[in-house]
């Protein structure tokens, strides 16, 4: 058992309870960070004339090579070692002597390990901000080719008014824009160094944390040692911005779901990313979208684990911290899957047009229009939709839409009815004629779409 502590202690520690308090099974992961870290630990040290210039290339050089042999299957991280910082150092010792005993100088476990964490939190949040401009550019695409595909749109799963698939998708672009503003956000927040925090409180070494935090490519250093050891409310607001990714894929995967079904066979998903049934030869089923849809309730649970654990621990660090881990590397690799194959599926979906604008025909989407047609003609907007309400239900009666009906029918619901009502509701012209900003006409979708593209296009993590 190789640890950092032993000193104090005469006895052995129990190898369940070693076991137990072990974090080298996932923490190891940090690997690089922690190479990354104490690299530039070391230079700050001999920067400031804490350890010399050869004792810091050998220690930099150690590092490099202990990375190099693990990627390389040279070097294995085994159960013996308490944790993945134990395991470097114990290794950096063994390869340079006496001059690896000093790269902890100035350091605890507990900066080391915020450090490590937030530099891999770091490196997701910029990953899976590519991941979710690659998203919103196959969105944008797909609108753009479809900004005079008609469809029902919906409230209460009920066909409400006419849209376009365009705009249609035009709602999950936001979503996902805002997500990726949140992503920046996130960024701003915590790039800043805990490194030099000591256990809590700094130390009495002449450190230059301004300088480690440079070397890092942070914004500067955190100002409060205690709390920057026992800071997480960056990973809780990662956690928290990655749940409500989800959501937004849940609610994707359930129209999916629904516009792949028989009954609406609104779309077509690619063979790769469907499967069929052990029994059932005429199933081609929505796994994906079902298990992004699913596995959502995961990282709530992630996150709902992360909030626990912090709500009720004390100044500054205390083991229970140790619970940050798996719960965020599980979120995020979750999150990291779900949306790359969501993506991928998206973007090979096949839309039926014509079962959609005859979805649209079918279900008195028009029906609003119908009585603004009334009201534009002088008739009051109440009134209007009195007549409209009578109208809809004669046609259902009937099993027809009100297009449908010859001029004397309409009539006999009110005179105001002309030859013009035809063109008034149709699907073309209930489209177009929604010209406000927001709405689905192909003038203003098209003007949402270019600065969807400008939005893409100057996206950065500088930028706020």
């Amino acid at each position: 058992m190789a640890q950092l502590w032993g000193g104090r202690f005469t006895g052995s520690i129990n190898e369940l309870a070693w076991d137990f308090n072990a974090s080298i099974s996932f923490d190891q992961r940090f690997l690089e960070q922690d190479v990354t870290g104490s690299k530039a630990h070391a230079r700050m040290l001999a920067k400031q004339g804490i350890i010399s210039e050869e004792e810091r290339d050998s220690i930099v050089k150690g590092l490099d090579s202990i990375l190099e042999d693990v990627k390389a299957g040279k070097l294995e991280i085994t159960s013996k070692y308490e944790d993945i910082h134990s395991f470097l150092e114990a290794n950096l010792i063994d390869r340079i002597g006496d001059a690896g005993k000093k790269v902890h100088t100035g350091r605890s476990r507990n900066d080391q390990v915020a450090l490590d964490m937030r530099l891999y939190a770091r490196e997701q949040v910029l990953a899976f901000s590519e991941l979710l401009i690659n998203m919103l550019k196959v969105l944008n695409d797909t609108m753009r080719d479809n900004v005079e595909t008609y469809m029902p749109g919906f409230t209460h799963l009920q066909k409400a008014q006419p849209v376009t698939l365009a705009h249609h998708l035009g709602a999950y672009f936001e979503m996902f824009k805002r997500d990726a503003l949140r992503m920046q956000d996130i960024y701003h927040r915590m790039n800043y160094c805990p490194l030099g925090a000591g256990a809590l409180a700094g130390t009495t070494y002449p450190l230059d944390r301004e300088y480690t935090a440079s070397l890092l490519d942070f914004f500067g250093p955190t100002l409060n040692s205690m709390d920057s050891v026992s800071d997480r409310d960056y990973l809780i607001e990662y956690l928290s911005a990655l749940s409500t990714v989800m959501m937004h894929l849940s609610r994707f995967s359930e129209e999916i779901i629904i516009w792949n079904s028989n009954e609406y066979r609104f779309i077509e998903i690619d063979d790769a990313y469907s499967t069929g049934s052990s029994i059932m030869p005429q199933k081609k089923n929505p796994d994906i979208a079902e298990l992004v849809r699913g596995k959502t309730g995961r990282v709530y649970g992630d996150l709902m684990a992360l909030l626990t654990t912090m709500k009720g621990i004390p100044l500054a660090y205390n083991k229970d911290m140790q619970e940050d881990k798996e719960a965020a590397f599980d979120a995020m690799d979750t999150v990291n899957h779900c949306l790359t194959l969501f993506t991928d599926m998206l973007r090979t979906i096949r839309f039926n047009k014509a079962n959609m604008e005859k979805s649209a025909m079918m279900g008195f989407t028009n029906a609003t229009d119908a009585a603004d047609y009334l009201v534009n003609k002088g008739m009051p907007f109440r009134d209007a939709h009195s007549v409209i309400g009578r109208l809809v239900l004669a046609c259902i009666d009937r099993g027809c839409a009100i297009d449908d009906l010859k001029i004397a029918e309409l009539k006999e619901f009110s005179e105001l009815f002309d030859e013009d009502i035809y063109d008034a509701i149709s699907l073309k012209t209930c489209v177009e004629k929604r010209l406000t900003i927001g709405a689905p006409s192909p003038v203003r979708m098209k003007e949402v779409i270019a600065l969807n593209d400008k939005f893409i296009a100057d996206y950065s993590m500088e930028k706020r």
